[in-house]
């Protein structure tokens, strides 16, 4: 994963596939994807990328280390 700062939805979808996670799925005013039987809602950033604060926080809810992420 490149540096800890503002990221585009798709690159965070990439890293997240690649961190097992599988989707994106549709489901209600988010789309989520699964890991196992972990759902993880997405954002929807709507022409702007993600912030630190936000990306820190689906990383948290990921349950991605601060090690896995850089192997990413």
């Amino acid at each position: 994963m490149p540096p800890f700062g503002p990221i585009k939805l798709r690159d965070l979808i990439h890293y997240l596939r690649r961190a097992g996670f599988e989707g994106p799925f549709e489901g209600g005013r988010h789309q989520f994807m699964r890991r196992g039987s972990q759902r993880l809602t997405i954002p929807n950033p709507h022409r702007s990328d993600i912030g630190r604060d936000l990306l820190r926080e689906i990383l948290k809810q990921a349950e991605i280390s601060i090690s896995e992420r850089e192997k990413l």
